[in-house]
This record gives structure tokens, C-alpha cells and sequence, in this order.
């Protein structure tokens, strides 16, 4: 496949680290054995603005003044959002396209005395994400405004905020639907508030550049990997708010995972004159390099960049002096990655079959102000069901999901929030490429991240879809191009145009949900004919699935009982079309990826199906994360690699009418046993993936059903018989 945008063909899909920066590189790097020996001990201070804010639902003319009388409003804490009740109850109407939520503007203000040891510093106001509109004021001074609800921002607060005295932080927030700001549509609400993290970064006058899309101004970049030794380039943009020139060097230190050191740079100087920056590029080389290997050996090393002003002060770094004005730390992950269109994926140059889910940010009574205690539940049960690769659909997420990502080795797809719909206009492409661009720079630095995706579902193959699809693929190919372009596509049409434009294709595939496999119309049928056709296109599966309520059985699932806009979900079906879509996607290794929607509940506020209005069930743990679907143990059979499962399904199907039924077992044993009240009823059928059936006739009133598998593992159910 020939990308239509014209980017530039790579041979072989190897992926590392970092960010190619386009800018005046100035200066090289030395690796002097009299170079300090450890990272900086220069930090940041950074202080924690999440508590103590006031909130209004509503707009309020003046309330970005200080004298402003805000004491009738409601006090919060951030992480917060607006819409974490009426944006799940159901109240949305998708036939009229109307939201049932507030989707409007609110205040917030909170109160904030900085100490007089910040003089002289620079303060930064951070923001994790902000929903969807952010104006940010200080004392009444507008400090700018961010449009995008999904990436970090900071302003720059030196001159508004008075040290040593109270000062009034505001932000005026809106999530009303704006056309230059997507997403516009999608299966999942939008909602307001300041919904991640706040905080005031204090930093030297000369600095490493804040204003660079919410990146940390260093990016690391792999250039050579082998069993020796590994290169990378290191870009460090260097800022001087100081209104003189200052005479400036780069210090670069990386250390392993132990903390010791194993490669340094400084770079030779050069004058950086007031308020410009310039751009210091450095190569260091590590011997013998640790690989980062996914969930094998998530191995990580720290890059610490130090900007040193060398006009003055004293700092032996072997033949160079300077003080250390600044420092930042990104992590580095040594590891290739590969798409084959017959092998499908590999890291480190071994495929490795990628088992992953697709997750929101959202939590039942939370919406999107989540914890960070939260987000590692998530990857606990991700990691119990055997995940190893996630696609964090449809937006940027939290800067703690990535991190975990990295820490836990998983593979992951990282997207742009540009669903279903398009705005013809320069301001919308506009808005969707700072949006690329934040994304990456945000998170270049971690290895889990293979994937950029520039979208999801569009509705339209049309000129003005595809020209901003485009767009979106050239920025992610000067961003960052050792990484892998991806696009989830529905369309039934194979060559449509949205999947024209990047380097791999992935399809959302609901056979058997949204539409019945008929005829010569099937899973395996589609994909085969597909590899078949076009032989070089490398294709994935980015969503299949189905819905499930725990309170809903059937003992013969069918498609024409459970469907999708019907208020009857069994989970017997969900686990059936898993079981079928599994057993079509195992043995296809031209498949890269494919990525089980959803792997949570969450909240779809136009929905009106299974046993909860507002709500897409297709989620492998409920919505509140207290409920193992039957389908997640399916997984967890058939993808953890590590525990031993038996697992009886229709647990919940507690009170039973007909004594004739099927009991179906997933377990890792090469054999199962089930008893009956005591009674041996014998090895149960085996069947591929790790399915067990067998017949039985209940007993009246109460049945003790026990599975033992031969791995050792037991399960016990009681159902009653009525």
C-alpha cells in the first residue's frame, strides 16, 4: 500500500524512541570521563493546585476578577467534571442529536499565596486536560486559552501572580459542541471540567522550553540497536526568559534502571540571546543495552537533561563550568517494533501476537475525573486477563496510563480524538493537528506507544475527510516517523479512502452483532478474501465484540434473541461471539493486532439497550469494575500465560426452570471433571481455546456444580432449580 499523502514508504516498520525535531541543532556532544557521574539533582518544584477549588455550573459574568464574591458556589477538588451523573443516565437522544447532558460553560477559582523564594523564578500554570474550551485568568489577567480536551497545556503566570500575597487563579471551561474542536461526534459523551491534575511548575529564567505542546522540550530518539550497543539522539530546546544573553550548554546523563550511570554528553557552548531558545541535538551511545521487551522485560532508563548556564557560577564537568539552571527526565525504552503483512508483528525481531483491549477514561459515577489508584485497577485486571497491548481509544489519556503501560510492557495504540465526523475548515485542521501534535510530544518518550492513529470511523469518504486524514498522517510522519500510522476503519468498502493514508490498516468488525454472518458473508470469510486481494496491506482488527448484561441468560444464545438496541444482552451471547471471533483471529498471523471492544462498560449516553439506559455493555468487566464477565475469563484462558483458570460460566444464572441444561467451562487444563451435588459426572467435552461443555440434568432445589480442571484449579457454582 502506497500511502495517498505521498509520505515517504519504509521498508521495514522498525520503530524507537523519541522526537526528530526540525530546528538550527547547535553543538556536539562529548562523552569525557571526567563527566559527572550521576543525574541532576536540580528539580522542579512542582506544586499540587488539585484541592481547594470553587465550582459554578453556569457562566458568570466577572468571575475571572479577584474581588468577585464566589462563596455560594460548591467546593470541589480536581480531578472534577461536571457531567459525571447526567451524562450516563441515559437522557441523550441520538435520532434527534441532541445531548441530554450540560454541555456548556462553568467556573472554577481557587485562592493561592506563592512564597517570595519563588522570585526571580518562572511559574508555570499546568494543566493535565481540560474539557473542552479552557480560558485561564490570574488576578483577572487572561493568561490564554487552550482548545482541546485531551493533551497537557501551560501558561506562563510569572507576571500575573504577586509573591507572598493572595492571588485568585480562574479558569472558564466549556464543553459546548464547537466546530473546530473535535471531536463532534461519538459514541461516548464529552465531558466538562478540569478533569485531570493542576499544578504550578517553578522554573529558572533559562530553562528547557515549556511552551513546546505540552512536551517536555527533550526527546529521545533510537538511532541504531544491536546486542552491543545502542545509539540515540538526544534534542533538548533550551529557552532564555533572562533579557540578556546567557552563554549556554546541554549536560545529557543516562542512567538504568539501578540508577547508574551509563552514557553522558555535554554539549559545547553557545549564546543563547534573551527570550530566544535554540535546539542542542546530542548522540550518546549505551553498551551492551538492556532491551525493553514488552511484558517479558518492561526495562526502562532515564534520560536527565541539564541546561547550564556557563556565564557563571562553578561546576566541574570535565573542562566545563556552569550552574545548572534546569533539569527534565524522560523515559527511554530500547526496543525495535515491526509490521509484516503475513507475519503480522514483531518486537525486538520476534513476532509477538498482540492480545489487546480498547479502553475509555471513564468511571460509573465518575465520568472522567478518575483516580490515579483507579487507573492502576484498570491494568491490574488488564494484566489478570493476560492484555498486552492497548489501544487508548479514542483520545489522549491520562499521563498515568502510558506510564503504566510502559512499567507493564504492553504495546500501544495511541490516537487522536477525530471520530465520525469532520468540520470542512482551516480552523478544524487546524485544532486536529495541534491535537496530533500534542499527543506525540507529550508521550514520545514512551516505548510502550507503537501506534499513531490519526482517527476513527468517519462517516464520510469524501474530499474534505480524507484531505484532513491526510493532513493528520504527514504531521505524525515529520513528528515522529519511526513510529507506526494506524486508522480504525468501518467502512464495508475496502478501498475507501480513509485507510489510504497510513502505514498499517486496522477494522472495527462487529460479525454476528451490528450485523448477522450470513451466507458466504463471514469473519474468516471477509478477512481471507481481503490478505487475498491486497497481500501487502497490513491489517488488523482495532474493535469486535458484543454486549452483555451480568442479569441476562439464555441457554441456546442466538442472534436473533440478543441485540444490539434491544433491551436483552445475554452474557452467554457476549462470551459466544468471543469464542467465534477468537477462534477467527488466533490462527490468522497476517493479522498484527486486534483489540477487543470494550474491555470496560462505560458511558454512551444516547444508548437505550441491555439492562441500563445510557450505556455500552460490550465491556468485559462492568462499568464499576466489581464484575468479571464470563467473556473476560474466555481471555484469560486463552492469553494469560502465567495463572491457571477454571472458570464455570452463567454463574449468575442462579435460578433455573428447565433441569436440562449445558454447563460450559474455561479452563487451562488439558481436562475437566465436573461433579453434581457430590455425584463424579465425568471429564467434560473438550473443544478448541479452552472450552469444556457437558450436558447435565439438574436435580430439584439446590445443585452444587464443581469443575475441577487438571491444572489443579477449582470452581463451584450453586444454582437452584425451581
Amino acid at each position: 500500500m502506497t500511502p495517498s499523502s505521498g509520505l515517504p514508504r519504509r521498508s521495514l516498520l522498525t520503530a524507537s524512541l523519541g522526537l526528530a525535531v526540525a530546528a538550527g541543532a547547535w553543538g556536539t556532544a562529548s562523552t569525557s570521563a571526567q563527566a559527572a557521574t550521576s543525574a541532576s539533582s536540580v528539580t522542579r518544584p512542582q506544586v499540587d493546585l488539585n484541592a481547594g477549588w470553587r465550582f459554578l455550573r453556569s457562566d458568570a459574568a466577572g468571575a475571572q476578577y479577584p474581588g468577585f464574591d464566589d462563596s455560594s458556589w460548591m467546593p470541589v477538588s480536581v480531578p472534577h467534571t461536571w457531567n459525571n451523573l447526567d451524562a450516563q443516565d441515559g437522557g441523550s437522544s441520538k435520532s434527534t442529536n441532541s445531548d441530554g447532558y450540560y454541555r456548556g460553560t462553568s467556573w472554577y477559582r481557587r485562592h493561592y499565596t506563592p512564597p517570595a523564594s519563588y522570585s526571580g523564578s518562572m511559574l508555570w500554570l499546568q494543566f493535565d486536560a481540560v474539557s473542552l474550551v479552557a480560558d485561564v485568568y490570574v488576578n483577572g489577567v487572561h493568561l490564554g486559552q487552550h482548545r482541546g480536551g485531551f493533551g497537557r497545556f501551560r501558561f506562563d503566570a510569572s507576571k500575573a501572580l504577586v509573591l507572598g500575597q493572595d492571588n485568585v487563579i480562574a479558569v472558564k471551561v466549556s464543553n459546548e459542541a464547537f466546530p473546530d474542536v473535535p471531536p463532534l461526534s461519538a459514541d461516548f459523551p464529552v465531558g466538562g471540567g478540569i478533569y485531570r491534575g493542576v499544578s504550578l511548575v517553578v522554573t529558572d529564567p533559562l530553562m528547557i522550553r515549556m511552551t513546546d505542546f505540552g512536551g517536555p522540550g527533550v526527546y529521545v530518539r533510537q538511532q541504531s540497536l544491536s546486542a552491543s550497543s545502542a545509539t540515540v539522539a538526544v534534542t533538548t530546546k533550551t529557552w532564555n526568559n533572562y533579557r540578556s544573553s546567557r552563554s549556554v550548554a546541554v549536560r545529557t546523563v543516562i542512567t538504568d534502571a539501578a540508577g547508574e550511570v551509563v552514557a553522558t554528553g555535554t554539549s559545547s557552548f553557545a549564546s543563547v540571546e534573551g527570550g530566544k531558545g535554540r535546539v542542542v541535538e546530542q548522540q550518546l551511545t549505551i553498551s551492551a543495552p538492556h532491551l525493553w521487551d514488552g511484558t517479558d522485560d518492561p526495562y526502562l532508563y532515564t534520560v536527565t537533561a541539564e541546561v547550564l548556564d556557563t556565564s557563571v557560577g562553578f561546576l566541574d564537568l570535565g573542562g566545563a563550568s556552569g550552574t545548572v539552571r534546569d533539569a527534565v527526565a524522560v523515559t527511554l525504552g530500547l526496543r525495535s517494533i515491526a509490521v509484516d503483512p503475513d507475519t503480522g508483528f514483531s518486537l525486538n525481531g520476534r513476532n509477538l501476537p498482540l492480545h489487546g483491549v480498547n479502553a475509555h477514561q471513564d468511571r460509573l459515577n465518575q465520568g472522567w475525573a478518575v483516580s490515579d489508584a483507579q487507573h492502576v485497577q484498570d491494568f491490574d485486571l488488564m494484566d489478570e486477563m493476560g492484555v498486552n497491548a492497548l489501544r487508548t481509544a479514542h483520545y489522549q489519556q491520562a499521563p498515568t496510563v502510558y506510564d503504566l503501560a510502559d512499567q507493564r510492557g504492553y504495546i500501544v495504540w495511541a490516537e487522536v480524538p477525530v471520530v465520525d465526523l469532520v468540520t470542512d475548515s482551516a480552523a478544524f485542521t487546524a485544532n486536529a493537528e495541534q491535537q496530533m501534535r500534542e499527543l506525540i510530544r507529550q508521550n514520545h518518550h514512551h516505548p510502550s506507544i507503537a501506534f499513531w492513529s490519526i482517527g476513527n470511523e468517519q462517516r464520510y469518504d469524501n474530499t474534505a475527510t480524507n484531505t484532513l486524514l491526510a493532513a493528520l498522517a504527514n504531521v505524525v510522519e515529520a513528528e515522529d516517523p519511526d513510529r507506526i500510522s494506524t486508522y480504525a476503519c468501518n467502512s464495508f468498502n475496502n478501498n475507501a479512502g480513509f485507510v489510504k493514508h497510513t502505514d498499517t490498516t486496522a477494522y472495527n468488525k462487529y460479525f454476528d452483532w451490528y450485523y448477522e454472518v450470513q451466507g458466504a458473508y463471514t469473519f474468516a470469510g471477509w478477512a481471507d478474501s481481503l490478505h487475498k486481494a491486497q497481500p501487502n496491506r497490513k491489517l488488523a482488527i482495532s474493535e469486535y465484540g458484543a454486549g452483555a448484561s451480568i442479569h441476562h441468560h439464555e441457554e441456546n444464545p442466538m442472534f436473533s434473541k440478543t441485540r444490539p438496541g434491544s433491551n436483552f444482552h445475554s452474557e452467554e451471547y457476549q462470551a459466544k461471539v468471543h469464542e467465534e471471533n477468537w477462534a477467527v483471529i488466533a490462527p490468522r498471523t497476517y493479522l498484527w493486532g486486534s483489540f477487543v471492544w470494550n474491555m470496560f462498560d462505560f458511558a454512551s449516553d444516547w444508548r437505550d439497550e441491555g439492562d441500563t439506559r445510557g450505556r455500552n455493555d460490550k465491556g468485559l468487566v462492568t462499568y464499576d469494575r466489581t464484575v468479571r464477565k464470563d467473556a473476560f475469563y474466555f481471555y484469560k484462558a486463552n492469553w494469560n500465560t502465567t495463572a491457571s483458570t477454571t472458570h464455570i460460566t452463567s454463574r449468575r444464572w442462579t435460578d433455573r426452570t428447565d433441569a436440562n441444561t449445558t454447563v460450559k467451562v474455561y479452563s487451562t487444563g488439558a481436562s475437566v471433571r465436573l461433579t453434581l451435588n457430590g455425584r463424579d459426572l465425568g471429564a467434560m467435552k473438550a473443544a478448541e481455546y479452552h472450552v469444556f461443555t457437558l450436558g447435565v440434568t439438574l436435580d430439584p432445589g439446590t445443585n452444587t456444580l464443581q469443575a475441577t480442571g487438571s491444572n489443579g484449579v477449582t470452581d463451584t457454582v450453586t444454582w437452584t432449580l425451581t
